[in-house]
């Protein structure tokens, strides 16, 4: 799955690091990475370059830490589903293809964090795209957990479809290949989860 998440502007009072942070959010979200000049950067967070790298050793560095906030608000977004809906394990299904849904408006004309990352780093021992790819492994182990607890006949299988639609629809929307795409996201996931069923052949737990 791919970022939907847009964290809000900080005050530009904020500490240095936290400023730039967030010009760098903004600048490599709206511009891409390569891009973006460490001289951009500062001054959009109205400091220094020197500034910068007392903070973050190397522009890869900085990158790798905005990624690495990006993937913890995905992370809080798992313990929330989880939260609202204990015990009901296809409720928290439901509950992230819904995150999910809510966030693609943002897709549509910001692109997808991950995603547009990936396409610039195709360095695999890049800092930026380890985060990335721990992420993402992170994130389907979760979602198997899910999947598993709601006693889905085959886990695996089930969470690998959600993965696919999930993230197709994050692409569909950036590319605008598919209308109506929170809607159909929902209905997808839903099905998925339905057809898979219990491993004794009930539905899963909601």
């Amino acid at each position: 799955m791919a970022s939907t998440v847009s964290r809000p502007s900080r005050v530009a009072k904020l500490p240095p690091r936290e400023r730039i942070l967030d010009a760098a959010e903004e600048l490599f979200q709206s511009e891409g990475i390569r891009r973006v000049g460490v001289q951009a950067i500062a001054e959009k967070a109205a400091t220094t370059k020197m500034a910068i790298y007392r903070h973050f050793e190397t522009k890869d560095a900085l990158v790798a830490e905005w990624l690495r906030i990006v993937a913890a608000d995905y992370q809080a977004a798992f313990d929330r589903v989880e939260a609202e809906h204990p015990g009901r394990p296809r409720e928290q299904i439901l509950g992230l293809a819904r995150f999910i849904a809510e966030g693609l408006p943002a897709i549509s004309h910001r692109g997808c964090p991950f995603i547009n990352s990936l396409a610039e780093l195709p360095d695999r021992s890049h800092p930026a795209r380890q985060v990335i790819e721990e992420h993402k492994a992170r994130q389907t182990r979760r979602l198997l957990g899910m999947c598993a607890e709601a006693g889905l006949r085959d886990p695996e299988q089930a969470t690998a479809e959600i993965t696919f639609v999930l993230e197709g629809a994050q692409v569909s929307t950036q590319n605008g290949s598919v209308d109506q795409v929170p809607d159909r996201l929902m209905r997808i996931v839903e099905a998925i989860v339905d057809r898979h069923g219990s491993a004794s052949g009930a539905s899963a737990v909601g």
